[in-house]
């Protein structure tokens, strides 16, 4: 079973390598680290995002839809990645947007959302995101188009067929003898697809890895009875698109949601997080990020000088390492955007303006 029955738009390049971490290993006293180069998924982008969306955008493109409408905070690395997906299918992209905590980052992902062709909109709350989202998918309709609404973070059953997939690609890894089959396998918690893929692919493939999902958002943060759920519900994915297969239940015990790491909310950096990031760059050369996976990584690391969690320890990279500036000619002015975004670059210019 290759979870390959359903259609997909190409958006991936795969396997991503595994490699191991050897320096973190004599740093910290370790016998076996790995990561899984997720950064690489991609050539448009990488990340975790890729895996998703090329299931989500076929459907869109079967059902006719003319467009995508998804959902996150301004520095959205789904909503970038969305845009940059829409604009090879040749869909229109439109994008509902909550503040966040403001970073370099932050305002070069908006920046580039807006330069990949992403109509941005602001909402104050989730309820705006709610009635925004309703309203711009009935005008669409009004004006003759249609745009299919994917999901935050990309998370549904069929999203997360992408990550099942990605659970039997590093089954067959180990199977091939390129690493030792993971006791635990960290990856961020945000909307949860990404965890409850691996779950099921794993579980599929007679892996008895153990998830642990280090959780990044306190925005609606998924339980780990919803990520059981979603686990099963990609498998039932791949059941009515022909695949023989049993269905299965899984047990919310059979995942671990790690809270350690979430500092002081979605988007804003930790001290830890900032030190795991700073330690995967000097020892191994991985870049990382501060809202999901230098906080990952700092769980990571925790686990491996705790000596828990068993012997073979994998980290999962779902931070992508293609810039998406070779894509574009140039980045926009802020005063390009819509004006309900023009604070979020006053507020503090040189803290972005440096680093584009």
């Amino acid at each position: 079973m290759d979870g390959d029955t359903l259609e997909r738009f190409p958006l991936t390049q795969l396997p991503t390598p595994v490699r191991r971490l050897a320096a973190l290993q004599r740093e910290v006293g370790h016998p076996s680290l790995w990561v899984k180069c997720d950064d690489r998924s991609g050539q448009l982008y990488g990340g975790n995002k890729p895996r998703k969306l090329e299931f989500l955008v076929a459907q869109a493109r079967r059902r006719g839809r003319t467009g995508l409408l998804t959902t996150g905070a301004i520095g959205t690395h789904h909503g970038l990645a969305t845009a940059i997906a829409a604009r090879a299918a040749g869909m229109r992209c439109v994008l509902v947007l909550l503040p966040q905590p403001i970073t370099a980052h932050v305002c070069e992902s908006l920046l580039l959302a807006h330069a990949y062709g992403a109509e941005l909109h602001l909402a104050e709350s989730l309820a705006g995101v709610v009635r925004r989202t309703g309203f711009l998918l009935v005008d669409a309709v009004l004006r003759g188009q249609s745009l299919a609404l994917i999901p935050t973070g990309g998370t549904s059953a069929l999203g997360a067929v992408g990550y099942l997939r990605a659970g039997l690609e590093l089954a067959a890894q180990v199977e091939a003898g390129e690493l030792p089959a993971p006791d635990t396998v960290f990856v961020a918690l945000g909307s949860g697809g990404t965890a409850a893929g691996l779950l099921a692919g794993f579980r599929l493939a007679g892996l008895r890895t153990r998830v642990v999902a280090v959780l990044v958002t306190d925005i609606l943060p998924p339980s780990r009875g919803r990520l059981a759920r979603l686990a099963g519900a990609s498998i039932e994915s791949l059941r009515r698109a022909g695949e023989a297969l049993p269905p299965h239940r899984f047990a919310p015990a059979e995942i671990e949601i790690d809270e350690t790491q979430l500092g002081a909310g979605y988007g804003a950096a930790s001290a830890a997080g900032d030190a795991a990031a700073g330690m995967a760059h000097a020892l191994e050369g991985i870049e990382l990020e501060p809202t999901y996976t230098a906080k990952c990584f700092a769980a990571f690391l925790a686990a491996a000088r705790r000596g828990t969690h068993g012997e073979n320890l994998l980290f999962w990279n779902t931070f992508s390492s293609i810039d998406p500036r070779r894509g574009v000619a140039s980045l926009p002015r802020p005063a390009e955007l819509p004006p309900a975004f023009h604070r979020f670059f006053a507020d503090s210019p040189q803290q972005w303006a440096t680093s584009l």
